[in-house]
């Protein structure tokens, strides 16, 4: 979703499945007037979907952009999809910052995690 300075160095934990993610994968434009902003909102409002699980970002130094949202179920990545400021700020990213993007929704059947002590 954005360049996420402060993110942790840490991934999202596992959950036990079954749940749902959305992979957004983008090149963004030069331009980005007003994205931090939008992007900002966008991560303040995805928390308030009951059964949001969490968000993992990352960017290559050639400027692929991946993000992952989790979700506990679908009525969950639905209500998020659905949202009327996500759909208008999905119109704006189409018209001025992304130059291209894909996502990818998926069930996830299994998952484990390990944290060196």
């Amino acid at each position: 979703m954005s360049n996420h300075p402060e993110a942790p160095v840490a991934p999202v934990e596992a959950y036990e499945p079954p749940y749902y993610v959305a992979v957004f994968t983008a090149v963004r434009t030069e331009d980005q007037s007003g994205y931090s902003k939008t992007n900002a909102r966008m991560e303040a409002l995805v928390k308030d979907i009951p059964g949001y699980l969490g968000m993992d970002y990352a960017q290559t130094p050639g400027g692929l952009a991946i993000t992952v949202g989790y979700f506990r179920d679908a009525d969950a990545l639905k209500q998020w999809q659905s949202n009327a400021e996500h759909r208008a700020a999905q119109k704006r990213g189409q018209a001025e910052w992304y130059q291209s993007y894909t996502l990818h929704v998926a069930k996830v059947e299994r998952s484990h995690g390990f944290t060196r002590a």
